[in-house]
């Protein structure tokens, strides 16, 4: 019989990281790193007993090292995951999502693991003329998160050339979804609106609303980080994480509101440095290449998640 499948999830308390982490537990054993600094035990409190928990910041690169041995996929997932954070405090974001990114890399390469799966992002477009944003367009960051996500992609394709070490960077749009935090003034957007409703208050938008993500659902982008661990001939190589959907603020708000059935108008205020205007994928290339294939619209991610945050909240 062939041995279980070691896996590790780097941020694995996390949001995305701790629906990575359910996604995973069929297939294998588990084990998370992660420093609390933006994660929470309690995102992975029920399958807690199931898994290696190591309390372990990623910029410690001699404690990463003995986490790596014999492992199959590390999933990076780890980082500081703001932009207007990584304005405001950018040193801690440099050290932690360019650093240690490197030691993931090299101890992943030291341990013998086979894939290096790389939490990427689309920050890394830009503001682009053209939508949906593909692969093969320049990258034009605008933020020192963009700059450090990019760097990390860089660094997998250079650790796949020169180490051997198999990598596969996904350039994750905006993702949503349950036990992503919506108490930091950082958060994802998506969550704070989520906070507004239930609390049946006005949010604050940032800029005329008129902005546009891909918006796509945390069970969907964990589903396909695990795809990119198995797809063959794909090493080295990065692709988009996102739905190839376009939504605007304002379409999103209005949207909530019609789920809930209130009437709560946002309050507006000054754009934010760092704002990327418009935000779509193309998905093409993993659609082809790792076999994406999203179970979620848009609007029933939404449900799931405004349902979450009834109960949890």
């Amino acid at each position: 019989m062939a041995s279980q499948k070691k896996f590790v999830v780097t941020g694995g308390a996390g949001f995305i990281g701790s629906q990575l982490v359910r996604t995973l537990l069929p297939h294998g054993s588990v084990a998370v790193v992660d420093n609390l600094l933006t994660g929470h035990e309690n995102n992975v409190a029920e399958v807690r007993s199931q898994i290696e928990f190591h309390k372990i910041d990623i910029r410690d690169a001699a404690a990463l090292l003995p986490v790596m041995q014999g492992v199959d996929t590390v999933f990076h997932l780890a980082a500081i995951p703001s932009v207007p954070r990584s304005i405001d405090e950018p040193e801690p974001s440099h050290t932690v999502n360019i650093d240690g990114t490197f030691n993931v890399f090299r101890a992943a390469q030291l341990g013998g693991v086979r894939r290096v799966v790389y939490a990427a992002s689309s920050s890394a477009y830009g503001d682009t003329e053209v939508l949906p944003k593909t692969e093969s367009m320049a990258p034009r960051p605008m933020s020192p998160y963009a700059v450090q996500k990019l760097v990390g992609e860089y660094y997998a394709s250079v650790f796949h050339s020169c180490f051997g070490l198999e990598t596969v960077a996904l350039r994750f749009f905006n993702v949503f979804g349950p036990r992503q935090d919506p108490s930091s003034a950082y958060s994802g957007v998506l969550s704070l609106f989520m906070k507004h409703l239930l609390a049946r208050t006005s949010p604050t938008i940032f800029g005329d609303g008129e902005q546009s993500r891909d918006f796509t659902y945390v069970e969907d982008v964990a589903g396909l980080v695990y795809k990119a661990s198995l797809a063959n001939g794909v090493a080295g190589k990065m692709f988009n994480a996102g739905n190839g959907g376009n939504f605007t603020l304002n379409q999103t708000w209005k949207l909530l509101q019609e789920i809930e059935g209130v009437s709560l108008p946002a309050n507006y205020g000054p754009p934010r440095a760092g704002d990327v205007r418009a935000s779509m994928a193309d998905t093409a290339s993993a659609v082809r290449e790792l076999g994406h294939a999203p179970q979620f619209s848009f609007e029933e991610g939404l449900k799931r998640t405004l349902e979450w945050y009834r109960t949890s909240l």
